[in-house]
């Protein structure tokens, strides 16, 4: 693949969530029953980044919880070479029932990991409300899905891929847009 462009470094990265947690704030007009989930793998780190932001605004510490989705996708074949994935049962510690969670991931694109998630948190239980926060919704949905909360938009063609590394999985933050 070729890079075509960086789109967010670190710092537009950090005022995107910053204007996310405010959103959300905003939305809920504070934080009571509030849950954040963040889908594996980035999805993890972008939900303590706004864990941390909003204890930053509001000085009350959201609790977080993260969530893996491979046994939900429906294109497991196509995502995994392992012959039997397995799930981690202890991966949601946090009780779900009548919250507000919040999903958290890196990029929205076809919709399948956002279905495949809410499959995953139905079966840990009944939450009031499910919305979803991402860094980057690059278009192209197969599922009538939609980001509640969105970092940045950004129009892609279905050859482009767009590929988001954070310094805690990565070592580096940055957006970028590579060409097939």
């Amino acid at each position: 693949m070729k890079r075509k462009a960086d789109v967010l470094d670190q710092p537009a990265i950090n005022r995107a969530l910053t204007r996310i947690a405010h959103e959300i704030l905003e939305h809920h007009k504070g934080v009571e029953n509030l849950i954040l989930v963040g889908i594996k793998t980035r999805g993890i780190p972008l939900a303590e980044r706004l864990q941390s932001k909003i204890k930053q605004i509001e000085g009350i510490e959201v609790p977080i919880g993260e969530i893996d989705i491979t046994l939900y996708r429906d294109d497991l074949s196509h995502v995994t070479e392992q012959a039997e994935p397995t799930v981690n049962i202890d991966q949601l510690r946090i009780d779900i029932d009548q919250k507000k969670v919040i999903l958290v991931d890196d990029v929205l694109y076809t919709g399948r990991t956002v279905r495949a998630a809410m499959d995953a948190l139905i079966d840990f239980g009944r939450p009031a409300q499910i919305q979803l926060a991402v860094l980057v919704d690059r278009g192209h949905r197969e599922l009538p899905i939609r980001a509640d909360f969105i970092g940045k938009n950004i129009p892609t063609a279905q050859s482009e891929v767009v590929n988001v590394t954070l310094e805690e999985t990565d070592g580096t933050d940055l957006v970028s847009i590579y060409q097939k």
